[in-house]
C-alpha cells in the first residue's frame, strides 16, 4: 500500500548531518513534499581538502537535488558542536526562509567500544556531537519554534529503555542523552504546542557508518528511506498532541498500515532488529 504524506508546501526544515545516509534521505523525502530545506553539516564542496578527500555527498549536493524536486534549498556548513556556528547557521536559516517550523537533530558520531577501549578524545566526539550538539541547535530554535505554526523538534535518537550497555556504553549515553533532551523538551514546549518527538530505526541501517564500522552485512541492513518515511508519517500528525514520543520506525509505519517492507530491504528477507536491540536487548517485533 501506498502510505500517506504530508504537504509540507511553505514548511521550511533546518536538519543537520545531511551529507548522507538518513539525514540526506530525511533532507529529499521532505523535499519531494514541498519542504524548504536547510542542508548542513561539515562536508563542503569549499573545503580546500574535499577533492583529495574519499568523502561522498555534500551538503551543497544534498541543496542540488532538493531543488531537484521543486524547493528552495540553503546549504550552511555547520559544526554542531559550536555554540557561535549553530546561533549564526540558525539565525541564517531565518532570515533566509522567514520561518522554519521542523528542526531535526540528525548528525551524530558512532563508534561502539567498551568503556576501557574508547580514547577520551573520541569519548568527547560522541558525547559533544550527540548530546551538546542536540542541545546546541534545539536551544538556538526553542524561541521560535515556539512562535512557529505546526512546529517540530525532532532526534534520530532511542528509545531510554537500559541503564547499562556493556561494550558501547559511551556511544549509548551519547545517544540517549539526545532523547533524554527532546523528551525534556517535549515538556517545556508543550504549552506552545511544539511536537518534540525521537525516531529510531528497529533494524540497522546501509549508512557509511555501517559500511565504515563493519556492522553486519547487506542482509543485515536496509535503506536509509526507511527511517525518512517514519519522519514523513510523523510529520503528518498533530504536534499539539503527538509529542513526547521515541517511535520506533517499523512500528510507526505498520500502524499507518504499510504491511511489506521488503522495499527498504537489501536482500530477502526482514534483516533482524539488531538496531533496536543495542539499546533494548530482549526487543522482538510484534506479534
Amino acid at each position: 500500500m501506498a502510505l500517506d504524506r504530508p504537504d509540507l508546501s511553505g514548511k521550511t526544515a533546518f536538519i543537520t548531518g545531511t551529507t548522507r545516509g538518513i539525514g540526506k534521505a530525511i533532507a529529499l523525502a521532505l523535499a519531494e513534499q514541498g519542504c524548504t530545506i536547510v542542508s548542513t553539516g561539515k562536508t563542503s564542496e569549499g573545503d580546500e581538502d574535499y577533492a583529495d578527500s574519499d568523502l561522498e555527498g555534500t551538503i551543497e549536493r544534498t541543496a542540488r537535488e532538493a531543488r531537484e524536486r521543486g524547493v528552495e534549498a540553503l546549504p550552511i556548513q555547520l559544526d554542531v558542536r559550536d555554540e557561535a556556528a549553530v546561533e549564526a547557521a540558525a539565525e541564517r536559516a531565518i532570515d533566509e526562509f522567514g520561518t522554519v517550523e521542523i528542526v531535526v537533530n540528525n548528525a551524530s558520531a558512532i563508534q561502539l567500544a567498551a568503556v576501557a577501549e574508547l580514547p577520551p578524545k573520541r569519548f568527547d566526539l560522541l558525547t559533544d556531537v550527540n548530546v551538546r550538539g542536540t542541545y546546541l541547535v534545539s536551544r538556538a530554535f526553542a524561541d521560535h519554534l515556539r512562535e512557529a505554526d505546526d512546529s517540530w523538534l525532532l532526534a534520530n535518537a532511542p528509545p531510554v529503555s537500559i541503564d547499562r550497555a556493556p561494550d558501547l556504553a559511551p556511544y549509548a549515553w551519547s545517544k540517549l542523552g539526545m532523547t533524554f533532551l527532546t523528551l525534556s523538551m517535549a515538556s517545556e514546549l508543550a504549552a506552545d504546542d511544539v511536537g518534540c518527538n525521537a525516531f529510531w530505526p528497529v533494524t540497522a541501517i546501509d549508512t557509511r557508518a555501517t559500511r565504515h564500522f563493519g556492522m553486519g552485512t547487506e542482509d543485515d541492513w536496509r535503506s536509509p528511506e526507511i527511517v525518512a518515511d517514519a519522519v514523513l508519517e510523523i510529520l503528518s500528525r498533530d504536534p499539539a498532541s503527538f509529542t513526547g514520543n521515541v517511535v520506533y520506525d517499523e512500528e510507526l509505519l505498520r500502524e499507518a498500515g504499510l504491511e511489506d517492507f521488503s522495499r527498504y530491504n537489501l536482500t530477502e528477507g526482514d534483516p533482524e532488529p539488531g538496531s533496536a536491540q543495542l539499546f533494548d536487548p530482549d526487543y522482538q517485533r510484534p506479534e
